[in-house]
């Protein structure tokens, strides 16, 4: 089965969504690198249901009256990559994580820097919500769209970097 797009424009810049059948498999940035998400053949869409759900959800998102996205996901990547990605699905709207805090969370909490990696290679992005990992000392670190557009994304979020809840470490620790 080939994969369809279809075009965007959204606050951050002219996204581009990509389904495999009733399926979201990407969303890519602007500028995006292009081996940062490698797919396969590709048709512009004609009219695919999740495209259109996907596309009328951002614009929900980015107007404030959604949280949540619901919508069928298909990620495309290594078994420890869909991990990772899976993990970044629980994060609450508004809030953060470390990337220890995901590399705890997916059971390998020396794997650091590959969730990092990981995190950097995440094709469906703001839905798979990437941009709520940030440093363990609470910075803003990569990001594919560009450190500007996390901000704002967080921003959007009602995130306020002085209110950033424990990490799920610190709890666990706390907890014994």
């Amino acid at each position: 089965m080939t994969f369809t797009y279809r075009f965007i424009e959204s606050p951050v810049g002219q996204l581009r969504l990509i389904a495999k059948g009733p399926r979201l498999t990407a969303v890519l940035w602007p500028n995006d690198r292009p081996n940062r998400v490698l797919l396969g053949p590709m048709d512009e869409d004609t009219g695919s249901g999740i495209l259109d759900q996907a596309e009328r959800q951002l614009g929900e998102y980015f107007a404030g009256r959604r949280q949540a996205f619901e919508l069928e996901l298909e990620f495309h990547g290594t078994d420890f990559q869909r991990r990772v990605w899976q993990a970044l699905l629980s994060i609450p709207f508004g809030e953060t994580r470390s990337y220890l805090d995901i590399a705890v969370q997916i059971g390998n909490p020396t794997a650091v820097r590959a969730v990092g990696a990981a995190n950097g290679r995440n094709p469906i992005s703001i839905i798979a919500p990437c941009h709520r990992v940030i440093g363990s000392t609470g910075a803003l670190t990569g990001f594919a769209g560009g450190l500007d557009t996390k901000l704002l994304l967080l921003s959007l979020e009602g995130y306020q970097p002085a209110l950033r809840p424990k990490s799920m470490v610190k709890a666990a620790l706390a907890q014994g």
